[in-house]
């Protein structure tokens, strides 16, 4: 079997996870975490919609990780996002940061808001 390397281009892999943290290309990020083409910051959860609605010409999808397990998420938070023209896509944190590598991986423009695990 021949493993290939994964580029990602532009974007910034996630590299790992524990409690409470995210540890994205390689430097450590307490808390949750906002990841989109170009940057990597804390995020202060469904209240901080502007950021992503905010990147709307820069992706297409944000996947969502609300942490342990899936959960739902507060409509007004979801309104917004659709309304910039970007979809959502709900999932626990763990299977967003594994999505959110496949889908970079492939060259889509993707970013991910993170609740810790």
């Amino acid at each position: 079997m021949r493993l290939t390397e994964v580029r990602y281009g532009d974007g910034t892999p996630i590299d790992g996870y524990g409690p409470g943290f995210f540890r994205v290309g390689g430097t450590v990020h307490e808390g949750a975490v906002l990841v989109l083409p170009g940057s990597v910051t804390s995020w202060q959860g469904y209240d901080a919609h502007d950021p992503i609605a905010g990147a709307a010409e820069r992706i297409d999808v944000i996947l969502v990780g609300t942490g342990a397990e899936i959960g739902p998420i507060p409509e007004p938070f979801r309104a917004k996002i659709e309304a910039a023209g970007i979809g959502i896509e709900i999932m626990a944190s763990a299977a967003a940061c594994r999505t959110y590598n496949v889908l970079l991986g492939e060259g889509r423009r993707i970013g991910a808001a993170l609740l810790p695990v």
